[in-house]
Order: C-alpha cells, then sequence, then structure tokens
C-alpha cells in the first residue's frame, strides 16, 4: 500500500510541476507511462522514462503536422 500511494504520490508531483522548461509532452507522457508502468510491476521509472520519450516525440510529430498544414494553407491563399 505505501509503494502505491508513493507511485501515486509521484505521478501527482510530476503533473503539477509542469514548467515551460520541461520537454513539451513529456509530462503527461511520464504520468501515463509510470503509472501503466507501476501497475504492469513495479517498473513505474521505466515506464515513465519511455513515456517522456514517447510523449516528447508525439508532440513534435503533431507541430510538425501542424506547421505543415499551415504552411500550405497560406501557399494556397497565394
Amino acid at each position: 500500500m505505501k509503494r502505491a500511494f508513493t507511485s501515486l504520490a509521484l505521478a501527482a508531483t510530476l503533473a503539477f510541476t509542469y514548467t515551460a522548461v520541461q520537454a513539451e509532452g513529456c509530462t503527461k507522457g511520464a504520468v501515463v507511462g509510470g503509472v501503466a508502468g507501476h501497475v504492469a510491476g513495479d517498473h513505474g521509472v521505466a515506464g515513465a522514462a519511455a513515456g517522456c520519450a514517447i510523449g516528447h516525440h508525439e508532440a513534435k510529430k503533431k507541430d510538425k503536422e501542424a506547421s505543415a498544414a499551415a504552411g500550405a494553407s497560406e501557399s494556397a491563399g497565394k
């Protein structure tokens, strides 16, 4: 029970301490990955690290697609 509370407290702390310095998508991915890793067999830290990497990758991909769509709409208006 103590481990579950510690993991939950860590996830809540990560969720509420998001700052602009952190990589976009990392905090959300770390929280989700940490919880999933904990549930899957006490691998919360590894799950948080993997979730951070995946979340950051997905956020960059989303930004790249949004930039491409904005560029396409600007060139179509000319």
